[in-house]
């Protein structure tokens, strides 16, 4: 994405539309920023502060069940919404990562075929999409590439552990 200056001198970006972030994308960016972030952390705790205070003071301390009710439906909605958000980036993050591993491995194959180097494999390519596969495919994959990647170099190939199914 490029950016220039407007007469104003702000930032403007020649990034075609359908690049462009929608006010959703942004908003829940924009939150998890902020939710990670140092101020985030000690708003939290002075909230755990207040609420230790909060029991103390009630009638029936922290017993009161009108008291224990609200506490309770407060951090119940909190956690719900914070749950699709971390999802949300991780999704994003994810899917951003793999396309910049994708498009890296179609040049590294590029940059092969023009070299002249043997890929009778298709190691460089043949494994995009692999995130989309079943976990013993990823796994069974993942091996013969350390294989594949290991005899080529003169080392002895190590085994590996391979994850529960």
């Amino acid at each position: 994405m490029t950016k220039g200056t407007s007469s104003g001198g702000a930032a403007v970006s020649h990034a075609p539309a359908e690049r462009k972030s929608t006010a959703v994308t942004r908003a829940v960016g924009t939150a998890t920023d902020w939710l990670g972030s140092v101020p985030a952390m000690v708003t939290a705790l002075t909230l755990v502060v207040l609420w230790f205070i909060g029991g103390s003071v009630v009638s029936g301390h922290f017993a009161n069940n009108t008291y224990q009710l609200l506490i309770n439906t407060g951090t119940t909605i909190i956690t719900f919404l914070m749950v699709f958000i971390i999802q949300n980036t991780q999704n994003r993050d994810g899917r951003a990562v793999q396309a910049k591993l994708d498009a890296q491995s179609e040049v590294l194959r590029a940059i092969a075929e023009r070299l002249g180097v043997d890929d009778d494999e298709q190691l460089l390519t043949r494994l995009v999409g692999e995130e989309e596969a079943p976990e013993r495919v990823i796994a069974d994959d993942q091996q013969e590439v350390r294989h594949v990647a290991l005899d080529r170099s003169g080392r002895e190939v190590q085994p590996t552990r391979t994850p529960r199914t």
